[in-house]
């Protein structure tokens, strides 16, 4: 599991991103990146990082699932996960 303090500072960083959305969008059209160096760091959409929604893993994630191979591997072999089965020849 995830430190709870890496998993709050990933929501914080969603909220700045979703409150600059607009006006980098208009930053961006306009090509005024001066404009753009002055947002706050994390209003960029790339520095946030993809977890796990079950674990709060950071590697190893699987983006179809949102969920890390640990997590992914438990509940495909438990058959959460549908149309996921364990392979074997």
């Amino acid at each position: 599991m995830a430190k709870t303090s890496w998993i709050e500072r990933e929501k914080k960083k969603a909220a700045t991103v979703a409150k600059y959305a607009t006006l980098r969008a208009e930053l961006k059209a306009k090509g005024d990146y001066v404009g753009l160096s002055l947002l706050p760091r994390n209003a960029s959409p790339v520095r946030m990082s993809k977890r796990c929604l079950q674990s709060g893993r950071k590697r190893a994630f699987i983006g179809r699932f949102k969920l890390s191979r640990i997590a992914f591997r438990e509940l495909a072999s438990n058959g959460m996960i549908p149309g996921v089965t364990k392979s074997s020849w």
